[in-house]
């Protein structure tokens, strides 16, 4: 899919004049045309909507309705809100791992889209007519907008923050951009991507090899080089090779989300693949140090204050552990993409609730001994506290909490993302009905 750097002819009349458009030299490749970028475009197509769906579910997963989600004020692009189900367990495991994991095995494709239409990118003028500068906006926000969603995306996964500005706001922001490109693009092009898939057989395609690929004829848009250069792959080379990448993205990454043995191959995992011994072995998002946690935050003097009744419960870790214990096996899933289902033990947190003389809660505020950072508090819905599951947890597997994985005490709520299930918990404040 290289193109060619041979001299060609000049720009034809009755063409746009451009600054590298499709008849100057390094355009020449015989394998753009309206088939290859209508295959691509149908893939994506098929699966961006995808991914743009699971990434606006977490932005409702972290509850906007509860003052929590970040961007709070988004003026008029507010998402329809509701009760963030509790059930099934991995919900917000499924939905995030889908949008990071996808998102990520979808870059080899967007860029080879990107390669099938570049010709298209630099003609001058832009636009000659109303209806070609609305098709040229809605290119620009599709084209900026998915890559900025995609470098932004990627960065932070790194945990790179090179861009200095919130990561949050910019992404759903970004987002917003992009939809609009990408549904007037589609409205605008959806009928010549029809005629692009007609126009050669996928089964021929498949079985022509470099010797007889042939480049398609000259067409309205532009795609197909006027004076094409040798072939030096084959259709079905390309979109091999364009599959293959999109595969082998799918291997380095997608251990984080699936775990067990596909973790070994996930060489691309920002957290490494390997977490030690022992039974507090597995990720950690924030480590106790980087938050500030000290021994005497978290040592014997530590205290959990329940709010919420007539008066204030202080509960030491002792007290705690005397209560009716329950045990759950629920995953962990963060915003990043990654995950990790561990065995919790703990006490439920509608049995706190009640302790604390609020036996119908309708929210609860979770409070960290962590002093700073966005995620020192939580505010779960009702249906999150009165979850059997839903835990004030002491022990994993087995074990005492490590004191990087919250102890003495942390939350475990099941389809939680991962930054709500607070750790190194000071107070929870009830709220009845």
């Amino acid at each position: 899919m290289t193109p060619s750097c041979k001299t060609g002819p000049s720009v034809r009349a009755g063409r746009h004049n451009a600054l590298m458009g499709p008849d100057k030299p390094r355009w020449r490749s015989p394998l753009r045309g309206v088939w290859l970028t209508s295959v691509l475009g149908a893939v994506l197509l098929a699966t961006l909507p995808i991914v743009t769906l699971t990434g606006l579910l977490s932005y409702i997963a972290y509850g906007p309705r509860l003052g929590q989600a970040i961007p709070a004020d988004v003026g008029w692009l507010k998402l329809p809100t509701f009760d963030w189900p509790t059930d099934p367990a991995w919900l917000y495991q499924s939905t995030q791992g889908l949008h990071v994991g996808l998102g990520l095995v979808l870059i080899p494709v967007v860029l080879a889209k990107l390669w099938s239409v570049i010709p298209k990118l630099f003609i001058w003028p832009p636009a000659t007519s109303p209806a070609q500068l609305l098709e040229r906006l809605s290119l620009l926000m599709l084209v900026g907008g998915v890559l900025f969603e995609i470098v932004t995306g990627v960065l932070n996964i790194q945990y790179d923050y090179l861009f200095g500005f919130s990561f949050y706001t910019a992404h759903y922001f970004g987002a917003w951009v992009f939809i609009a490109g990408f549904v007037v693009h589609i409205a605008l092009k959806i009928p010549r991507m029809r005629a692009g898939l007609r126009s050669m057989s996928l089964r021929e395609v498949l079985r022509t090899d470099r010797r007889g690929t042939r480049p398609q004829a000259p067409d309205a848009d532009g795609l197909a080089p006027a004076d094409p250069d040798p072939p030096t792959i084959s259709r079905r080379g390309a979109l091999a090779l364009v599959g293959g990448g999109a595969l082998l993205m799918a291997v380095l990454t997608a251990g984080q989300t699936i775990g067990g043995f596909t973790r070994q191959a996930a060489l691309l995992l920002p957290r490494g693949r390997s977490y030690g011994d022992g039974p507090n072995a597995f990720q950690i998002n924030r480590t106790a140090r980087a938050a500030g946690i000290t021994a005497a935050d978290t040592g014997a003097a530590w205290r959990l204050t329940l709010r919420g009744g007539p008066r204030p419960l202080v509960l030491s870790r002792a007290a705690l552990e005397a209560l009716p214990q329950h045990t759950a096996r629920l995953p962990i899933a963060c915003v990043e993409g990654w995950s990790t289902a561990q065995t919790w033990s703990g006490v439920r947190l509608r049995d706190l609730a009640a302790l604390a003389g609020v036996p119908a809660p309708a929210s609860a505020l979770v409070s960290s001994v962590e002093r700073r950072g966005a995620f020192t508090r939580a505010r779960l819905q009702a249906n999150q506290i009165r979850h059997p599951d839903s835990l004030l947890a002491l022990r994993v597997n087995g074990a005492e909490l490590s004191l990087d994985h919250g102890h003495p005490a942390r939350v475990i709520v099941p389809a939680l993302p991962g930054v709500h299930n607070t750790k190194w918990v000071a107070t929870i404040d009830f709220e009845g009905r």
